[in-house]
Order: structure tokens, then sequence, then C-alpha cells
């Protein structure tokens, strides 16, 4: 007997799915156990198994579609069996036959509209590609450039676009073979999650229907623009770059590359890439030695120089001008989720004076012996773990109707990066060793410079430390990072005079501001942990132990 196959529910926030891949297709012998499908979630890709036995008769979504949990994706049963019975209005629209479709559509539209009015793609052979969801916090993403322009041909696996997110900048794959019929917003314009950008059908389709059904994103101070060079306009910087004298915007290059070449004024037609394609990487840009053309731009600077000599009169005229730039993604983000931490959670702060002459000392013991070398902060963010172990109330978060008490210890660590704030997370670093939390904290540091950074890196933290003693900054205040119940603020080790046994000597201070949400953690709770804290950093062979 036929059986029906749902989206499972794979996170406890997942909502919805998206097919990223078929491992079968209609007609194909499934076991139990066999790998069916990849789905897309909120959180990461996950490999979906079949947990019954049949011949696969119907497939629903397409790659690249969404579908929401509990929604039919296929149905298993015998060779030849009628399952059409089971789809009963719980089945996507995607692979019915079409005289289903249109009578089931046609029951559901306005008795004025046509039947041509809700064609839908794969009724044109057609893939509508949307903006994917890329991270947990994603709302819209920036096409930061376009590899193929309409009349291309597109196979399954090509990245068509990068997509600038609020964490990093990610390619987007096509899923489907065909030819790009359309392309709905240009390079440097925002989209929504789930609005059209492109569509891949055959070649000559006619998509007109699909596109006065759903309105692709609206095109910024460029309507007017045809669609078919709508994938040629590179995003308009807010400076001139450099001996860029032709246009490079159709050459296959990552968005780091880009970017590089851009910054050191190299035009990307002069590269030869060495990735797949010919497509141009970071490593092309740093190691490209442009033609030699020094002398004659020595000598076109120097022009300004001598004409600069010539002037006698003390007079200096000035201009107002000033530089707009867009808001990416990154900052965005930081912007919206900074706003609803300070102004839902009721802050509080709490500062306390660690002595750090103890800790000197140990950190040059161990690092003479360390694999790697390890910082204060290292030091900081092991004690944060174990004196939260010892205060589980500090180590907990807001939920609404209840306040939850993390068991474990995952220690987000803020890092600063060229467009904003990242925040990846030591997990369970109560257990890990000085020398490991360094190497992590420096793997993460690396990957978060390059934008390489994934979901997995900065999500489920349940306290974050900031540290802004290594820009001589003394003392300061954070802003919770959310959900999280607190958050440290770590200053400079200051040389300063302090009393010790009823003399004043010379010594070394580190101040440190414990940030608290005040729904989950009074006063006294916050004091109690600062004290913890502090004798493990004034002590720290504790941690050793």
């Amino acid at each position: 007997m036929a059986e029906v196959v749902r989206m499972p529910k794979m996170s406890d926030t997942m909502t919805e799915g998206v097919i990223a891949k078929w491992h079968k297709k209609v007609g194909d012998k499934v076991n139990s156990g066999d790998l069916v499908a990849e789905i897309e979630t909120d959180k990461a890709t996950m490999d979906f198994e079949s947990y019954q036995e049949g011949t696969l008769l119907y497939i629903g979504p397409k790659e690249g579609e969404a579908v929401a949990i509990d929604a039919v994706i296929a149905v298993l049963g015998e060779p030849g069996e009628d399952f059409q019975a089971l789809l009963s209005g719980d089945a996507p629209a995607a692979e019915k036959a079409p005289e289903k479709t249109e009578e089931k559509k046609a029951e559901e539209v306005s008795g004025t509209e046509s039947s041509a009015s809700t064609v839908t793609p794969e009724e044109l052979g057609c893939t509508v590609i949307t903006m994917p969801l890329l991270s947990d916090t994603m709302k819209e993403g920036v096409i930061a450039q376009w590899n193929f322009k309409v009349g291309d041909t597109i196979k399954s696996d090509d990245a068509i676009a990068d997509v600038e997110t609020d964490k990093a900048t990610m390619e987007v794959t096509a899923y489907a073979d065909g030819t790009l019929l359309y392309v709905g917003l240009e390079a440097g314009q925002a989209a929504k999650v789930n609005d059209i950008i492109a569509i891949v059908g055959p070649a000559g389709t006619d998509i007109t229907p699909l596109l006065n059904q759903k309105s692709a994103p609206a095109k910024a101070e460029t309507a007017e623009a045809p669609k078919a060079d709508s994938a040629a306009a590179p995003a308009v910087t807010a400076a001139p770059v450099a001996s860029s004298s032709s246009d490079d915007s159709r050459v296959k290059a990552s968005p780091l590359a880009r970017k590089i070449a851009q910054e050191k004024g190299i035009n990307l037609s002069d590269i030869k890439g060495s990735a797949d394609g010919g497509r141009i990487v970071k490593k092309d840009v740093e190691s490209f030695v442009p033609v030699a053309a020094q002398p004659a731009e020595t000598k076109a600077a120097a022009a300004p120089a001598t004409e600069a000599k010539a002037i006698t009169l003390p007079t200096f005229v000035g201009e107002e001008r000033y530089t707009e730039k867009p808001v990416n993604q990154m900052r965005k983000t930081i912007a919206r989720r900074l706003a609803e931490s300070l102004f839902t959670a009721p802050h509080f702060y709490l500062t306390v004076s660690i002595d750090m002459d103890n800790a000197m000392a140990a950190r040059a013991q161990i690092n003479e012996v360390a694999p790697v070398k390890v910082s204060f902060n290292d030091i900081v963010v092991k004690a944060v773990a174990v004196a939260l172990k010892k205060h589980p109330a500090v180590n907990s978060s807001w939920q609404g109707d209840k306040i939850r008490f993390n068991e474990h210890t995952n220690i987000g660590v803020a890092m600063a990066v060229e467009d904003g704030l990242l925040v990846p997370v030591v997990r369970f670093a109560d257990g890990k060793s000085l020398s490991h939390i360094s190497a992590e904290v420096k793997d993460f540091a690396q990957k978060a410079k390059a934008k390489k950074l994934q979901p997995a890196d900065w999500e489920g933290s349940t306290f974050t430390v900031s540290n802004l003693g290594m820009f001589g900054i003394d003392e300061f205040t954070s802003i919770i990072n959310s959900p999280d119940g607190a958050i440290l603020s770590v200053g400079a080790i200051q040389a300063v005079p302090v009393v010790k046994n009823g003399a004043v000597v010379p010594g070394n201070v580190m101040k440190v501001t414990l940030g608290c949400d005040h729904r989950v953690v009074d006063g006294a709770t916050g004091a109690a942990f600062l004290q913890t804290l502090k004798s493990l950093v004034e002590n720290p062979v504790r941690l050793l132990a």
C-alpha cells in the first residue's frame, strides 16, 4: 500500500526545509535507511534517510524549493499503484499532472482570472531560483556578483551568483540545468529570503506568465534598465579603483579576490585564474605582479607636488564633502540584534579589579612548554568557563515564560573584522586545556578574517567574552549577546601602584566588567561570579587541575 513521505522537523526552530538535492528519482527502489535527499534546514544541510520501503512513485518539490514541515514531499508504494488519492491537497504542485494542477488552481482563483494566470514553473519546464536562507539570522541577501548572464547555459552544480549575507559571502547553486532566462536584480542590490532572483529553463521559453504571478524584487533606481543587461553592472564603490581602465565585472573571480584587487588597484582582466573554469581566487591576486609602469606613474605623481611648491599665498580653500556607503548585511544584523538586546534586556554592570602579577608569571612559565602560545585572553576564557560551572545562574538565558540554565559552557569570543563583529564559540571550554583553547581561538580568528566562518562556528554560545585590552582600553561595557544572560568586558593590564601588606608597591591590574540581564542574573549573583573569576585568574594554577 502506498505511503506518503513528509518533510521532517530536523531542528527545534525549523518551520520549513529546502530540498538541496534528490538522491533518488521516480521509479527507483528505496530501502529502509537509504539516503533519499539532502535537506537544508535553518541550521545546516542534513541527510534525509527513508524509514519506509517501496518504489518511489512521486516526488513533490524540485531541488531548491522550500517545503513546510509535514508537507508531502514523496510517495512510496508498489510499481504502478494509484497514489493520487494520497495527495488530496497536501502535496506541492510540482510533478502533478497538468490537468490536475489546472483544475485545483481554478478552484482557488477568482472567477475573473484565466487559467493562463496560474501557469506553474513545472508546466514551462523552468526552475525558479529564490534567495536562499544562508544563515540563521539572515533576512535578506545582497548579490555580490553574477557568475552568469541571461542567455548562458547553466548546469545544476554551477554557482550562478555570490551572495553577501550578514555573516559572510557565499555561493548560490542553480540546482537546475538549462538556460538562464531571467535575472531579477543587479549586482549590489538586495533581495529578501525566498524572493525570486533568477529563472532557469529551456532556451526561448516565454516566462512572462511566471513574472506576472510572482513579481521579482524591486530594483532601486534602475527600474528602467533592460533585464538582459541586469547581470552586467557591478556594485558601485565609494572610491575609484586605480588602473581599472577596462570593465572587469564579467571576469570570474571570488568576492574576496575581487575585493583585494580593488584595494590594490589591479584589473582582474590582467590576472590568470587558477581555480576551476579559470576563476580567480585570493592567491592569484596576491601573487600577481603588474607590468612595470612605475616611472610614468612616478612622474605623474610628482607633477602635482611641483605645482604645490609654486603656490605662494598662505590661503587654503576647504571643500565640504562626504562619502556614503550602503550598509552591508553584517552591519544590518549587528545593529538589529544589539538594539533588540539593549532595549529588551534590562542591563546592569559590575566591575572588579584583578591582580595580574601571578597570571603574568604563570603565563610566561606555561609558554615555555606549551605547544601553542597562550594569551591572557585564553586564561580569561578558561577561568570564565570554570567559574560558570560554580554559578549556573550566570550561565543562563531568558526564554520568555521560563529561564534556561545551561549545564554546558560554550564561550563566545568576540572578534573584530573589517565589516563588523563576529562571535565564534569555544564549546565545552571548561574541559579544554589552555593550549587547546588558544589553538581554537587562533583558528577562528583566521577564518573570521577570511570570511570563512560557518554557522556552526558562531551558534550556541551560553556566555560571551569581549576583550579590548589589546587596544589599550582600560575598562568598558558591552551589550549582551542575546540570548546569553551575561557578557564579560576585559580591559588592558595596567602597571599601577597597589597596596600589598600595608605598603604601596608596583603592581599589574586588569579591570573586567560583567554585563548582566537583570531578568536572569541578580546583583548578588553577578558579584559572586566575579569573585570566583577573580580568584581563578589571580591563582591560575587552579585552572590546570
